[in-house]
């Protein structure tokens, strides 16, 4: 697993679909938000929290079609299938691999993008300790929504369509806790929520990935 968690980091990296374009594309969406709503402070303060994870979110969204399309495309997939790492674990590596490449350099990117939206300094800490939790939900979500979808062609937006529905929670836990850090509120029960999405994706979410990856090789 090990050595395929370095194979999929070196394709990331190699391929431009990784943490680059997402970053790229987190960038811009912070940039451009301060020119659609206005530049008046107290405005971007009590938007800051939303936008930062919806930013986030949707970058992470980017490259997810990419999870087994590489390795669908070079017929790799149904060798890994075959190899001695049952299924479950190429899919929680897959997961794994996704989130290093795209949700950790977003995690650690998004302080200093919050500067740019004037997010209240009490609420830096929640944002990265809301993305660092949430984020690896993400990964693993998008990559059994990615297992649902390989092998269809241009199936970007039926991935789009089937993934988001289900990032609505960690959407809305993860903006609120960093809504409440901005209040000086205690954000103890949104981190819990989110820490619970996270280990229920990646308790079954692979089970459920290699189930489908099983039924799209047949």
């Amino acid at each position: 697993m090990i050595a395929l968690l370095r194979r999929d980091l070196r394709l990331a990296v190699r391929a431009g679909g990784g943490f680059g374009l997402g970053l790229a594309f987190f960038l811009i969406v912070i940039v451009l938000v301060p020119f659609g709503v206005g530049p008046e402070a107290s405005v971007l303060t009590r938007i800051a929290p939303g936008i930062l994870w919806v930013a986030a979110l949707l970058a992470a969204l980017l490259s997810l079609d990419r999870i087994f399309a590489l390795d669908h495309e070079d017929g790799s997939l149904p060798l890994l299938a075959t190899s001695p790492i049952p299924l479950e674990g190429v899919a929680l590596t897959k997961g794994v691999a996704h989130w290093l490449t795209t949700g950790l350099p977003l995690t650690l990117a998004a302080p200093a993008l919050g500067f740019l939206l004037n997010l209240a300094p009490a609420a830096y800490p929640y944002l990265l300790g809301s993305l660092a939790l949430g984020t690896p939900a993400l990964s693993m979500i998008g990559t059994f929504g990615a297992a649902l979808t390989v092998g269809i062609r241009r199936g970007g937006l039926l991935l789009s369509l089937l993934v988001l529905p289900l990032y609505v929670p960690t959407l809305i836990f993860g903006a609120e806790a960093v809504r409440l850090g901005a209040d000086g509120l205690s954000a103890t029960v949104p981190m819990a929520m989110l820490s619970g999405i996270t280990l229920f994706a990646f308790a079954l979410l692979p089970f459920a990935t290699a189930a489908a990856l099983r039924v799209n090789l047949r």
